[in-house]
């Protein structure tokens, strides 16, 4: 049996980078996009105390351009390492939907949870949807910059379907982010959050609850802090 005190390297420090850096690009994104709509001044946010600045325009705008370069860099690195390591575990398999709500019913006390993998179904399908969103507002977003230069000129009705979409995907990520938070409600999920700030969990929940993947790892018996081993890139789907 392991030991409780005993952990298991979950995640590398690329790991962590990507995930950070992903996270808190995008919650700027999202308090500056907001603020260029302009919802802080209309509905009187500007006044409260600290936060005048969120209803000027060109300090919203410089931080969503930043944000975006710093997202677009983490989206690239991302992709780079995963494809030079071939690591793709966090893709989908089939199976997923079926397996995550059984994960669901078992974690509202119905049922028993599959074994797992390093990742478990539902953070797979987690991963991909919002991937999905994160490279749709990323394509709209280049657009909507290159329409203010003389680059790039397109019509204005093209314009207003990419903003439509841009804005859509903002709220369906949104959504995905509230998701993810809410996730950890849940007891069972809970002891993955030092994880993602440390990179390591407790050995016994990982053999508990990720079988699968605590197999192919050399777990030494004998020592306080398991040796580390190679692990996936993470973005908001940990």
């Amino acid at each position: 049996m392991a030991n409780p005190k005993k952990t298991v390297k979950r995640h590398c420090w690329s790991n962590l980078f990507t995930h950070w850096s992903v996270a808190i690009s995008t919650i700027v994104l999202f308090i500056s996009g907001f603020g260029q709509m302009p919802m802080y001044a209309r509905y009187g946010f500007t006044k409260i105390p600290g936060f005048s600045w969120s209803g000027n325009y060109k300090i919203t705008l410089n931080l969503h351009y930043a944000a975006a370069i710093v997202l677009i860099f983490a989206v690239t690195y991302h992709l780079a390492v995963s494809l030079m390591r071939k690591e793709f575990s966090l893709l989908p398999r089939r199976g997923d939907l079926r397996e995550s709500w059984q994960i669901i019913k078992a974690m509202l006390g119905f049922g028993k949870e599959p074994e797992s993998d390093k990742y478990l179904a539902e953070q797979r399908i987690a991963y991909l949807y919002i991937a999905v969103n994160v490279m749709i507002l990323l394509i709209t977003g280049i657009i909507k910059v290159l329409k203010n230069t003389d680059f790039y000129q397109p019509g204005a009705s093209f314009i207003f379907w990419v903003s439509n979409i841009h804005n859509a995907a903002t709220f369906a990520l949104l959504f995905g982010v509230f998701g993810h938070l809410v996730a950890f409600v849940f007891k069972d999920n809970r002891k993955l959050l030092p994880g993602i700030f440390t990179g390591h969990i407790c050995c016994e929940y990982a053999k508990h609850r990720h079988s699968k993947w605590y197999c192919t790892l050399d777990v030494p018996e004998t020592t306080d802090q398991l040796p580390a081993v190679q692990g996936e890139i993470l973005t908001v789907g940990d």
